[in-house]
């Protein structure tokens, strides 16, 4: 049996409360942890220090800056808290405490712990799945207010619609928004406007307060109210930083009441300008698509002034004369004259008979053969002066033409022209060929 080492790991005190601390923060997970405030302390750096305690047994808190200012709260000693933290080491001094990340009071804590637990079971229904989620219309006929008729948000909301699209109407379902009637109404507010079908689209409002102002909109029956509902639902409740159960099941969220409103109204300014636009594209389309029909037209007239015969020439003139005043009408008219325009032109097309076309054609051909004949005839006649020409051209330089003027051509019996006396021998027999005859010559 081996022996045991006699080895020891020796801990520095450092090392010792770095390696406790890293066991704390592994082992602990983060924590929502309810005592009461006592031992406050806020230095001028903006880190709050402070102890939670119970019956039994107190911990050391610290909350630094950046998650002290967005307490909602003032605290004070001896008041009932709920912190989410985690547990962790003060290694200089080994003190066990924890880091607190969000604090608030222990009334809100039970809700916030009831709202996270209806929150979960309503997701794991699919209440809240982004598939589920309807467009909002683009240009709604009417929209449904769901709000307290005397609250601020009604006011807000009808200022936004008054400034963004004043036309559009609205139609306001008054219900409380807080208490313990406030979720039953707006349930039933949400089932009637659905079941009316008088609004494209539905806000529903309130301005801000604290959880439990704002705990009708964290009930069930108006989650499953909204996703009921045949008609998108715009949230806007409370501000910003306010989530409830409400914002999670509607259609689309808004951070607040006049934002929502923002939502579901058109941009009157917006869209006149886009109008505008509208209006000047479609004048230089009209404009590009005049001066291009009228380099048609033109086009065409020069064509009508070469055709023959003129009957025929005439009519097309007439025809486009009357194009021409048609056209600047239908321009005038726009699209529903043009319309017209096209229908008559399909009825004026079919009445056209193909004979007319047929003996024009005739009438055509028999100018073509005409003129073919004329252009083959021409033809012929500049091939013959040309041939004539050449003619002229090849007897002045033929050599027949110089013994006709007197002279002679000397061939050696093998047919070879003699140039020079070198050439032949004497008593060699030449033949002299003249311009009538030949002549057979001794060499002397």
């Amino acid at each position: 049996m081996p022996e045991p080492s006699t080895e020891k790991e020796v801990y520095s005190v450092s090392r010792l409360n770095q390696a406790v601390q890293g066991r704390l923060e592994s082992g602990f997970p983060l924590l929502w942890v309810e005592g009461e405030l006592s031992n406050l302390a806020r230095p001028a750096s903006g880190h709050w220090y402070f102890s939670l305690k119970d019956e039994g047994a107190q911990v050391r808190c610290a909350l630094f800056r950046n998650r002290a200012q967005g307490v909602r709260f003032r605290p004070r000693d001896g008041m009932q808290v709920l912190a989410r933290a985690r547990v962790s080491l003060y290694v200089p001094r080994g003190d066990y405490q924890l880091i607190v990340e969000h604090l608030e009071e222990a009334g809100d804590g039970a809700l916030r712990r009831a709202f996270e637990a209806l929150r979960r079971r309503l997701e794991a229904e699919g209440l809240f799945d982004p598939a589920g989620k309807r467009p909002l219309p683009r240009f709604p006929r009417r929209v449904g207010v769901i709000t307290s008729a005397t609250g601020a948000a009604v006011r807000d909301i009808l200022a936004v619609l008054g400034r963004r699209f004043p036309a559009l109407p609205v139609m306001i379902y008054p219900v409380p928004v807080q208490g313990g009637e406030a979720a039953p109404r707006i349930a039933a507010a949400l089932a009637t406007a659905s079941d009316r079908g008088d609004c494209d689209v539905v806000i529903l409002a309130r301005g801000g307060g604290s959880l439990e102002d704002l705990w009708a909109f964290n009930e069930e029956i108006v989650a499953r109210a909204i996703r009921a509902c045949a008609i998108p639902v715009v949230s806007g409740i409370g501000h910003e930083t306010d989530i409830t159960i409400a914002d999670l099941a509607a259609d689309h969220r808004a951070p607040t009441p006049s934002v929502a409103a923002e939502l579901v109204s058109p941009d009157g300014r917006e869209l006149l300008q886009r109008v505008n636009q509208l209006e000047r594209l479609l004048c230089e389309r009209f404009s590009r698509r005049r001066q291009a029909q009228g380099l048609r037209l033109q086009g065409l007239e020069q064509r009508l002034r070469h055709q023959h015969p003129e009957r025929r020439l005439q009519a097309r003139a007439q025809r486009l004369d009357e194009l021409e005043s048609r056209l600047r009408q239908a321009l005038a008219r726009r699209l529903r004259e043009q319309r017209i325009e096209l229908a008559h032109l399909w009825t004026r097309l079919g009445q056209c008979s193909p004979r007319t076309r047929l003996t024009g054609m005739v009438h055509r051909q028999q100018d073509l053969s005409l003129r073919l004949e004329r252009a083959m005839a021409l033809r012929l006649e500049r091939l013959h002066a040309r041939v004539s020409l050449q003619a002229r051209t090849l007897d002045a330089v033929s050599p027949l033409a110089t013994l006709g003027r007197g002279y002679s051509i000397l061939l050696s019996a093998e047919g070879q022209a003699i140039r020079a006396p070198e050439q032949v021998k004497s008593g060699e027999r030449l033949e002299a060929r003249l311009a009538q005859g030949r002549l057979w010559c001794r060499v002397e």
